[in-house]
């Protein structure tokens, strides 16, 4: 039986501040099988590796990353919040921030086949346009959509939302489009908000019917990689097994600890996704040797 894949979540962000050079650089050099990034689009439409709609968290900027043109974005400091020295071999702080050509680019020169998690962040303010500029690029770029491949770059798109995979599918093969899943909260609103109690129960069956479509183009296989957080797969192991069972790649995010990686090697997971990568790469492997050496 094949290991899991390991799929480096934001690069190698237990060590480097995700989503920039360094991290995702660090990811290869520990010898992840791929990494997940976050896109979002500027003001004038270039799309770049963030994950938070908001500036405030991951740089010294502040405002949402849509009112910001690139050129403003490349002038703020993406790296120096995480505390972690940068390697000179990683490029300086003014490089970290990427754009989605960037990261293709750097992973096309490991030389070796890479697989990219590219997450379609939503809401958007510019809609299906996220998609829209996405795919055009990636055409422009060389990508062949029967095999989803740059070269030696596999690239499979993934979102929380729902109608992104539906409007990606005419364009993308379903084993190349993830459906991301995680637990509804039972109290998902915020307190500051003061919200009525018709105001939070809409809100909770809002959430609910977004995860109901969610897992609905699992099981019609529209999705053909599952993507539940860990804390889903505890509570849904029957519907796990059972999307393993239909044929479906479960792509689970995000383990650092070893006790859920060891749930999800148990339950027959395809890929796990991490902060940190050769952590998780080294117990994949040490429970491959001990089922070599039973012959298990």
């Amino acid at each position: 039986m094949r290991r899991p894949l390991v799929i480096a979540h934001r690069g190698s962000s237990g060590a480097y501040a995700e989503n920039t050079r360094a991290a995702f650089l660090h990811a290869l050099a520990e010898g992840a099988d791929g990494v997940e990034v976050d896109v979002h689009l500027t003001r004038d439409r270039h799309l770049v590796c963030l994950h938070d709609p908001t500036l405030e968290r991951t740089s010294d900027g502040s405002g949402p990353v849509a009112d910001h043109t690139l050129a403003q974005l490349r002038r703020l400091d993406f790296h120096r919040w995480k505390g972690a020295r940068l390697p000179g071999e990683y490029g300086p702080a003014s490089t970290q921030l990427l754009t989605l050509p960037d990261l293709v680019e750097l992973l096309a020169a490991a030389g070796r086949p890479v697989r990219l998690a590219l997450e379609l962040k939503h809401p958007s303010p510019f809609g299906h346009e996220l998609e829209e500029r996405a795919l055009s690029w990636l055409l422009g770029a060389g990508w062949d959509p029967e095999t989803s491949r740059i070269g030696a770059v596999e690239v499979t798109f993934m979102s929380f939302y729902a109608g992104s995979l539906q409007y990606l599918a005419p364009s993308v093969g379903s084993e190349y489009l993830c459906q991301l899943l995680s637990v509804v909260p039972a109290e998902p609103v915020p307190s500051r908000f003061n919200l009525g109690p018709l105001s939070r129960a809409a809100v909770r069956a809002t959430l609910r019917q977004a995860a109901a479509d969610a897992e609905r183009l699992i099981w019609e296989g529209r999705a053909g990689i599952a993507g539940p957080g860990v804390a889903y797969v505890r509570e849904n192991l029957a519907d796990v097994k059972a999307w393993l069972a239909a044929g479906r790649t479960l792509r689970v995010w995000t383990a650092d600890r070893d006790e859920d990686v060891d749930l999800l090697l148990r339950a027959g997971v395809q890929q796990i996704t991490t902060n940190l990568p050769a952590r998780v790469l080294e117990r994949v492997r040490r429970r491959e040797r001990v089922l070599v050496g039973t012959g298990a």
